[in-house]
């Protein structure tokens, strides 16, 4: 077994791939990860139809950049799983679209579990592990995930009152991180990975 595994780590290293030795947990909490932000971008997307349906505009546009924030979120994680000699399997995402108000709740569930106990625990594995790359796509998940917590309860106050004309409608994410931005005019350069604004997504529709 151990020349086997002696053989197959030489013929990666010649074939230009990373090798990771040690960070096989961290492998496993990057596919968890990338299967669970694959769901969510399809999740915020379906939500985005359901809140237009209704007539929240405002919400449906915060669904659809949260939406795109995930698939970044996704993209990032699978490019880590790829340098470190992994890959990806496919995602079948399962979700139940309900009315607007509660797949806001459904949003804010899963949002609060990413941000205080899934992605806290992959960064300390990560970090454990030397695993440099996934802790960096880790934390720019789970900084993003916490904005997003507070966008959805934002958002179901307003609902709530009656009052969603007054949530905003224009929001940016980079597009190297996922970091979404709620304002009309964001920050001149992304907090969390410095990308310039000119190169931010914006949803206003």
């Amino acid at each position: 077994m151990k020349v086997r595994r002696t053989i197959s780590l030489i013929l990666m290293l010649l074939t230009g791939i990373t090798v990771y030795a040690g960070s096989e947990k961290t492998m496993e909490n990057l596919k968890a990860a990338f299967k669970g932000e694959s769901t969510a971008l399809a999740k915020y997307a379906a939500f985005a139809e359901q809140a237009r349906k209704e007539g929240f505009v405002p919400i449906a546009i915060l669904f659809n950049a949260t939406s795109r924030a995930e698939a970044i979120h996704a993209m990032n994680h699978k490019a880590v799983i790829e340098k470190m000699g992994g890959k990806t399997d496919p995602v079948t995402p399962e979700f139940t679209v309900k009315t607007t108000r509660e797949n806001l709740e459904d949003a804010m569930k899963g949002e609060n579990y990413e941000m205080m106990t899934m992605y806290p625990e992959f960064t300390k594995v990560a970090k454990d592990e030397n695993a440099s790359d996934a802790l960096k796509s880790f934390r720019w998940a789970m900084e993003t995930e916490k904005k997003h917590y507070l966008m959805y309860t934002n958002a179901l106050n307003g609902l709530n009152k009656n009052d969603v004309k007054s949530l905003p409608r224009v929001y940016w994410v980079c597009p190297k991180c996922g970091n979404t931005y709620d304002q009309v005019k964001p920050e001149d350069k992304c907090a969390f990975c410095y990308t310039s604004r000119d190169k931010f997504i914006k949803f206003d529709k």
